[in-house]
């Protein structure tokens, strides 16, 4: 297992809260990002994300608690801070009368001399390279949420907020984003924070998420370990199955459901998920398919229930 102690905190919030009238839309939340992170923040309409994020960001004020990013205390060193830290919130704007080359060239000036080649790379990352010299006016929605990343990338952050990146966009545009937050966490060490109310969009890009439900953090980690704390059912086509449902009756936290039309159907325990399949392997029976029954709106429902109106 990684050991995180090891990883530099990029974001760590304490105690932090933001209270309208009466109402506590955050409330003592005590996040930490480390770097490298993908990290989704995740929780139902109205739970306190986008509160949240805008305290980030320092659009919002705290009722209380304290921001720190990089080491730094966020409102002592907000210019410092923030130099490093690209947000997008909710949709990104543009001059609708320019073209998306221009925007980029005019956004980001703003921070540093921007090449020609910088901005048509940013532009071919999202796949807008063919519309580049057109006005963004033309753009769909979700064209403007991959020109936004693209102006993200430009500034070359270390840490990209994102609130709701894949909206509007089609699988296809969805699959690019994926695939490119994976890129920039994996391979430049650019931590992702992003919201998201697609549960199975987390699941493929997010390496450690924290779940808010009205103001409160209820559960936060690695999305693996946070969906191993329950028992996991499996369905497995194996080689031969005779000999597997054999062996696999023998150990102690594994319950066979089923045994019928090629698959075992299986429940393991909790904390033994990644010895199954090496249990299999080393037994030498070929497993030719092996799926979890285990799903991240599984986890989310089950912690949120009772307490929201999903």
């Amino acid at each position: 297992m990684e050991d995180l102690s090891r990883k530099e905190v990029v974001l760590r919030t304490t105690r932090l809260s933001k209270k309208f009238g009466k109402r506590w839309a955050a409330k003592d939340l005590n996040l930490e990002v480390r770097r490298g992170d993908v990290f989704c923040f995740l929780g139902p309409n109205g739970a306190g994300k986008s509160t949240t994020i805008r305290m980030i960001l320092t659009l919002l004020m705290p009722s209380s608690g304290s921001i720190e990013m990089f080491g730094m205390d966020l409102h002592r060193h907000r210019q410092v801070v923030l130099s490093r830290v690209c947000g997008i919130v909710e949709k990104a704007d543009f001059y609708l009368y320019l073209s998306a080359y221009k925007n980029l060239e005019m956004l980001g000036s703003m921070t540093r001399r921007v090449q020609k080649r910088e901005i048509m790379d940013a532009l071919d990352v999202v796949g807008l390279t063919s519309r580049a010299f057109e006005k963004v006016k033309t753009f769909s929605h979700g064209m403007k949420q991959r020109l936004g990343i693209a102006q993200a990338l430009l500034t070359e952050p270390e840490l990209i907020i994102l609130d709701e990146p894949t909206t509007g966009l089609d699988p296809q545009g969805m699959k690019e984003v994926r695939g490119l937050i994976k890129k920039l966490a994996s391979e430049k060490e650019m931590t992702i924070f992003l919201s998201s109310h697609l549960l199975s969009e987390v699941e493929m890009v997010a390496t450690r998420m924290a779940v808010i439900n009205r103001g409160e953090l209820i559960a936060q980690g690695s999305v693996s370990e946070l969906l191993d704390r329950e028992p996991l059912e499996y369905s497995i086509q194996v080689s031969p199955l005779d000999l597997a449902a054999e062996l696999l009756r023998k150990l102690p936290w594994v319950e066979l459901l089923s045994v019928e039309d090629g698959k075992i159907e299986l429940r393991v325990e909790p904390g033994h998920a990644s010895e199954l399949n090496k249990f299999l392997v080393s037994n030498y029976i070929e497993v030719l398919s092996f799926y979890p029954h285990r799903t991240l709106e599984d986890f989310f429902l089950k912690i949120t229930e009772g307490i929201s109106d999903i």
